[in-house]
């Protein structure tokens, strides 16, 4: 999925640390135009932002238009092969404005380029430089390199610090922003190249996080989404040994702060203590990001991740006795190594069961270098097709039947924009909605800003969104274009 495809070059939404302002140079000092595109997951999309934040200390202009590009950047996405399909024809249709546009230069970073920079390199000619995960701060660098006339590869050990003094230029709505806690992951799931990508998992320290925390709200942040490969394993490696609640404690204390999301937590590190502080702390949204993978002892087992069948139900049976309102988000693989169709039975018995809010269902995909592609008994791509329909055609019911039981409540909602088909229709969501990834909900009887906070009644339910009515006027308009 393109999360960002050329930042605004106004410069709007540009955040600078405090500590990095002495690095930033004048705007516009190169002569050269960067546009970048942003591919993958929000972890990812922070990579680019920290990108753009280093090529504007720099001195070079940033242009939200390819054909005004003199330099192009992709920062690609790795993990699987339907990944891995969209950055190779991402880059080859970057590559295409070298020939019709003002390109002189294609940049691929990210995880494709952790994972195969000598065959791109040897394959597609149009790249004139390549940059690991690791290496984000010397994009500057590796231009200055290209602009000289070389093609350079910088691609050393996969472990960028994100607790150096950073400039970042934040590329998604201001009031709504990623923040990233933690790099990296020491699990060990038999079908994930990610530890050889990222590199072990690495703590921020907490007052890094907390100073950047400030300045998004300082720059209009009123949503903190916390993201890592691992949130709920926060703290455990730095020589303090902060935890997750202590941190989301502490940002809570950030008065412009209304909500504090937390994304990707793991089963087996999501602890009482952490339960207790989503109870306790009211603006942690009541949202838990739990990815399960599966529901079947022996095929969880398979996967590396053990026998925690049980350990998963019991911990959504806690966090659902803890907070009756709360909304369950899930993700699954099916057609892995010797799936049976009993074992896919159980993962639709569970879907079934447990009734989660926002479900993703990906069809397993053998990447070289991770042990289950080794595995016996690869289940046929027909197979695992059909497995994939049939899983989400299960979760559209269930969801459906959740949104049509919400019409006539009431929540607070916060207003993202105008929709992108008409102005007549404003973009908004729940504590119990993730940006990019669940539904939203639409309102058309009144205009709100973008980051304003509102009652809104529920009078639609579908498959994955919703539609709502205002309940409270403050000022605003009737959208009436």
């Amino acid at each position: 999925m393109v999360l960002s495809l050329f930042v605004n070059e106004t410069g709007e939404n540009v955040l600078v640390y405090k500590q990095a302002l002495q690095n930033i140079g004048p705007e516009g000092t190169s002569p050269f135009k960067i546009g970048m595109v942003s591919l993958g997951c929000s972890k990812n999309l922070i990579d680019s932002e920290i990108m753009l934040g280093s090529l504007q200390g720099a001195g070079y202009d940033i242009t939200s238009h390819a054909e005004a590009a003199d330099v192009i950047v992709v920062n690609t996405c790795g993990f699987i092969e339907s990944a891995k399909s969209e950055s190779i024809n991402t880059i080859l249709e970057m590559a295409m404005h070298k020939e019709t546009g003002r390109c002189r230069a294609l940049i691929v970073a990210g995880c494709l380029s952790q994972r195969y920079s000598r065959e791109l390199m040897e394959e597609i000619p149009e790249i004139d430089g390549m940059l690991g995960t690791g290496e984000l701060d010397r994009l500057p660098e590796l231009l200055q390199a290209v602009e000289e006339g070389q093609r350079v590869t910088y691609v050393s050990h996969p472990g960028f610090d994100y607790d150096e003094p950073l400039a970042r230029v934040v590329t998604t709505a201001p009031h709504s922003v990623y923040l990233k806690i933690a790099e990296g992951c020491s699990h060990s799931c038999a079908y994930c190249v990610i530890p050889s990508l990222r590199g072990p998992y690495r703590s921020r320290t907490m007052a890094n996080i907390l100073e950047e925390a400030q300045c998004l709200a300082d720059n209009g942040a009123r949503e903190l989404i916390l993201i890592a490969q691992d949130t709920s394993a926060y703290g455990k490696d730095l020589p303090d040994a902060p935890e997750l609640p202590e941190l989301l404690r502490e940002l809570a204390k950030i008065p412009e702060i209304h909500w504090l999301r937390v994304l990707y937590t793991y089963p087996t590190t999501f602890s009482h203590r952490l339960i207790e502080e989503f109870v306790r702390n009211p603006k942690v949204c009541h949202y838990v990001d739990l990815p399960l993978q599966h529901a079947s002892d022996s095929v969880l087992v398979r996967m590396g991740r053990g026998p925690v069948a049980k350990a998963q139900k019991r911990l959504i049976d806690n966090l659902r006795n803890a907070m009756p309102d709360v909304a369950l988000r899930s993700s699954f693989i099916v057609g892995f190594p010797g799936e049976t169709e009993a074992e896919f039975q159980e993962l639709l018995s569970f879907l079934a069961e447990i009734r989660f809010d926002h479900v993703g269902i990906f069809s397993y995909s053998a990447e070289e270098g991770t042990p289950a592609a080794q595995l016996p008994d690869q289940v046929p791509e027909a197979i695992k097709e059909e497995r994939y329909k049939r899983a989400m055609k299960l979760q559209q019911e269930i969801s459906e039947k959740k949104n049509q039981a919400r019409v006539g409540q009431t929540y607070e909602v916060i207003i993202d924009g105008p929709c992108e088909e008409t102005d007549l229709v404003l973009v908004a969501r729940s504590q119990y909605q993730a940006p990019d990834v669940d539904g939203v909900i639409y309102i058309g009887n009144r205009w709100l800003p973008a980051g304003e906070l509102a009652p809104a009644r529920i009078i639609q339910g579908h498959s994955y969104d919703l539609v709502a009515e205002t309940m409270e006027v403050r000022g605003d308009t009737p959208c009436d274009g």
